[in-house]
């Protein structure tokens, strides 16, 4: 796809993967439309001039203020983006059940919510694209987060089948994969971390090469090892 001209909005796009795939995405020449829930992070993304749709996707107010914020502009990619860690390790504790919904409505429910109501947008364009990003954690889950990886696991079956569903259409389905990135939410960890700046590229790359999926840095070690034992798989990232 060429993404030149290209309307794109990108969800979480004032911070981590998303702050940097906004620029990925612009220099390349789309037009970009991004959401953020951070007041100070919304003024710096609009300094930089870009368009920000302020609402929170952890709860269904926000998938109503990004359809009034886009108006009838249509739109050739969704790019769902915004996420967060859950934490949920009963080893330390017992989690803050207080937590779980709103991570669960991030990270799950606002992607497939933006899909439904904006589908019929991008049906209607001569060419358009759903990005899921999920993470290396959707293909097998580490011990520490069960929440997070439930979330991405369950968006990587839904796009899965959505792909399905569009085979033939105007619209194609990429997942994009990231591996541990030098974010916000991965601070504290200085080993096996890609920055948000490769991270980015290599979406933009299989966006303009229209691939299923995005395995980005390790997580096309992971896929290998996957392909050859699941169970295998399973083991090394239950530990980690």
């Amino acid at each position: 796809m060429h993404l030149s001209g290209k309307r794109v909005l990108v969800t979480g796009g004032t911070d981590g993967i998303g702050a940097a795939l906004i620029r990925a995405l612009r220099d390349v020449g789309a037009e970009i439309i991004t959401t953020g829930r951070t007041a100070e992070r919304i003024a710096a993304t609009r300094a930089d001039g870009f368009e920000v749709i302020e609402a929170d996707l952890s709860a269904p107010a926000g998938i109503e203020a990004v359809i009034a914020g886009l108006g009838d502009r249509p739109i050739d990619i969704l790019v769902n983006n915004a996420g967060a860690g859950v934490s949920h390790d009963f080893r330390h504790g017992t989690p803050d059940e207080t937590l779980l919904d709103p991570g669960i409505f991030l990270n799950l429910n606002a992607p497939i919510h933006l899909i439904t109501r904006l589908l019929p947008v991008l049906m209607a364009r001569p060419e358009a694209m759903v990005v899921n990003v999920t993470s290396g954690l959707a293909i097998a889950p580490y011990g520490g987060g069960p929440v997070y990886c439930a979330t991405k696991a369950g968006l990587r079956s839904y796009g899965q089948a959505l792909r399905r569903q569009l085979k033939g259409t105007r619209v194609q389905v990429l997942e994009a994969l990231p591996p541990l990135v030098a974010t916000q939410m991965n601070a504290g960890r200085s080993k096996g971390l890609i920055s948000a700046e490769e991270c980015a590229r290599q979406i933009v790359r299989a966006m303009e090469q229209n691939a299923a999926e995005a395995n980005i840095g390790l997580v096309k070690v992971l896929r290998l090892i996957y392909s050859i034992s699941p169970a295998l798989a399973r083991v090394i990232m239950i530990r980690a």
